[in-house]
């Protein structure tokens, strides 16, 4: 009976890790169809390429481990009964959670080596590329190594000087006044000088990463949804070709007027006339541009194959609304259950800033928290939805970087956009991700749904008789931090992210106080960006469509050089020119003189 029982366990554990197993693959999926999507094609590097896609999924797989922690917490425990399994004996809960804390270290250890070291090397490198050099044949990879290591080494030693004062500076909860009387906070006080070492580092990296997530995850949660809800075609193709043709007409009459006038002048156009002819050259070339671009987004010359994916786009916009009316409602739920969670805090705290407003449990009515509780009944629906709601944090932390843009202060550094993002902007949107991971894992642990993510769906039994709450399910409580009694105790086991996060606020209470303050600009930022994002009118970006347009047609034209070039190759190869060659000589003639005598007719 017991071998089956253990087996049992041993089962449930075992499809937990698989179907997290199979979500990093996903993620994986995920991160190189995303990079490859925002890097600019034009100046790929491999080096950034990988090192982008290897630390998205490092994060993908840090914040899906959360889900996994609490299944795993929950599954050692029987919520209808209030007790513990057969198979759950401390040693075996013992071993499940020494396994996620290495798992935790492990991913929180390389997150942290990826944004301070490999990162910041990798964007070292790539800024050592020196093309003047590799022509001469004077580059040596030796030379380019060294000196992105010799920059490198600056981040290195500052990670050695924040473990150092971690390890060696006494814990702010270990001084007076920091004593409590309950297991749970005795537990978190603890740590030996590693653990609270690390705390130190991850304290420090998430109050950095704070002040990205209010300003990027904030806007984006509200632009995300709104997006989609409010939704329409990059390019109107039919205004765009009907308001384009408008202006390229009377674009070309001004130019005939100027020509007209100039005409009877034996010395030609005067200085001002000249001026503005060229201005209008300018704006032709531009309409003509956008003009190709209605025509693309139109379909002209394009197969059945791509008019037949626009049509299917479009059949699923009516989904893609529906989506977004779907994420606003849960952006809605997740502001009102931070904002009471927050509320809660502040005045029900059990050490208000001593502990970081650690909340012992709940005391009013909290929509999210009560939701995955709920949920819960329906297996696995209330982990998969814990899986959705960190991807929902972690694609609005991309929405609003794409949004704002990687900026310092209020100078735009750079701008991520799909096709048109940077090597630099993406080692940076990497870095800048890695931190917002720690506020994202705080603010789901500690406000969305702080009962949920610190036990699960744990339950414990006031009756202490043999029989327990089998006939007595009105005895049955929910399990939290400040409970006293001794059944809570022998079932209660908290998650170790939340564990580890409550170590951080109490053993460092200045962390933990600016992460909790923080999240009331979290929310004022929010409500700003979706007050001003619903009454705001989508409109097309006109300059952003011309410089796509020129950008695209400078590589067009770099192709066309380089094709030449193998032509010219293969000509002095063979002793003779291609056919198509000699008809294309002529052909540029006469485009050169069509051009040079009246393009605009």
């Amino acid at each position: 009976m017991d071998s089956t029982m253990a087996s049992a366990g041993l089962l449930q554990t075992s499809l937990i890790w698989l179907a997290y197993a199979i979500a990093v693959v996903l993620g994986f999926v995920v991160s190189i169809i995303t990079v490859l999507t925002w890097q600019t094609p034009h100046d790929r590097s491999a080096a950034v390429s990988t090192v982008s896609i290897f630390t998205l999924t490092a994060l993908l797989a840090t914040l899906l481990l959360l889900p996994v922690d609490i299944a795993l917490v929950s599954s050692t425990a029987d919520p209808l009964l209030g007790a513990k399994k057969d198979w759950a004996t401390p040693a075996r809960v013992d071993a499940i959670l020494h396994t996620l804390k290495i798992v935790y270290y492990t991913l929180y250890s390389l997150d942290a080596v990826l944004c301070l070291i490999v990162i910041p090397f990798t964007y070292f490198w790539y800024e050592e590329y020196d093309e003047v050099e590799e022509e001469d044949g004077t580059a040596s990879a030796a030379t380019r190594l060294w000196r992105a290591a010799k920059y490198t080494l600056g981040f290195v030693f500052f990670v050695v000087i924040i473990f150092l004062i971690g390890f060696f500076v006494p814990a702010a909860g270990n001084g007076p006044g920091g004593h409590m009387d309950l297991d749970y906070f005795k537990r978190l006080l603890g740590a030996n000088n590693g653990e609270k070492a690390l705390a130190f580092a991850v304290g420090l990296l998430m109050t950095l990463g704070t002040l990205c997530y209010v300003v990027y995850t904030g806007s984006g949660l509200a632009l995300l949804p709104v997006s989609l809800i409010k939704s329409a075609p990059s390019i109107s193709a039919p205004q765009l070709s009907a308001t384009t043709a408008s202006a390229l007409e009377r674009n070309r009459e001004l130019q005939r007027q100027l020509e007209m006038r100039s005409a009877g002048r034996p010395e030609g156009m005067s200085p001002k006339d000249r001026r503005e002819m060229d201005a209008l050259l300018r704006e032709e070339r531009t309409l003509v541009r956008r003009q190709r671009l209605a025509a693309e987004a139109r379909g002209e010359g394009r197969g059945r194959l791509y008019h037949a994916w626009t049509k299917l786009l479009a059949v699923l916009r009516p989904l893609k609304l529906l989506g977004g009316l779907v994420l606003l409602l849960l952006a809605l739920v997740i502001w009102v259950s931070m904002l009471i969670t927050a509320i809660d805090k502040a005045a029900n705290s059990l050490c208000k800033q001593r502990c970081g407003y650690i909340l012992g449990h709940l005391n009013v009515f909290q929509p999210a928290n009560w939701l995955l509780v709920t949920s819960a009944r329906v297996f696995p629906l209330d982990y998969v939805l814990t899986a959705l709601l960190v991807l929902f944090f972690f694609s609005s932390s991309i929405t609003g970087l794409a949004a704002v843009g990687v900026r310092f202060l209020w100078v735009r550094l750079f701008q991520l956009r799909k096709g048109r993002t940077a090597p630099q902007g993406l080692l940076i949107a990497a870095v800048l991700l890695a931190l917002m991971l720690l506020a994202v894992d705080y603010a789901v642990a500690m406000l969305v749904a702080p009962q949920y993510a610190t036990y699960g769906t744990q339950t414990f039994c006031l009756d202490s008789s043999p029989a327990g709450c089998r006939d007595h399910r009105d005895m049955i409580r929910p399990c939290s931090e400040a409970l006293r009694e001794p059944a809570a105790k022998d079932v209660c086991t908290p998650t170790v992210a939340s564990t580890f996060l409550n170590r951080v606020a109490l053993a460092w209470p200045v962390f933990g106080g600016a992460a909790f303050w923080a999240q009331f600009a979290f929310l004022a930022v929010f409500l700003v960006v979706f007050v001003t994002s619903l009454f705001r009118a989508p409109r097309l970006d006109l300059a952003a469509i011309d410089e796509e347009a020129e950008v695209d047609e400078e590589e067009e034209g770099l192709l066309a050089s380089t094709g030449r070039r193998f032509g010219a190759t293969w000509g002095d190869i063979s002793g003779r020119a291609r056919q198509e060659d000699r008809e294309g000589y002529g052909a540029v003639g006469g485009r050169n003189g069509a051009e040079a005598s009246g393009s605009r007719v």
